[in-house]
């Protein structure tokens, strides 16, 4: 593994430790690759999965042809919110895996955000 990928590894873990999601206010897991976007809501107490979406979806695909921009996580992130606003989850912990907070986490949280989600 290139050391760009162990650096961000540890970096995670460090966030991790502080970064704790429940039924209440569930932690925003957010992992990148090249071509797409993940993201999970997850409460680590129950360990579930309260919500997950992704750019490689066929709901997605339907109307954005690429994944791995930052209109695909402007998107994503409007496709997110009206998922959580359905479910009654208004607040989140947000779990950046590492990455920096530019680019597509960047437009990914500030969609959120303009979308009434307060973290």
């Amino acid at each position: 593994m290139l050391k760009k990928g162990i650096n961000r590894r540890k970096r995670h873990y460090h966030i991790r430790k502080k970064v704790i999601g429940n039924e209440a206010v569930p932690r925003l897991s957010v992992q990148r690759s090249l071509a797409n976007l993940y993201v999970q809501l997850v409460d680590d107490y129950n360990e579930k999965t309260l919500l997950a979406l992704s750019t490689t979806s066929q709901e997605f695909k339907q109307h954005h042809s690429c994944g791995g921009n930052v209109k695909a996580a402007v998107a994503a992130g409007e496709m997110l919110a009206s998922k959580m606003k359905e479910k009654g989850i208004e607040r989140i912990c947000f779990d950046r895996g590492g990455y920096r907070f530019h680019g597509r986490i960047k437009a990914l949280a500030d969609t959120l955000r303009k979308n009434g989600i307060v973290f």
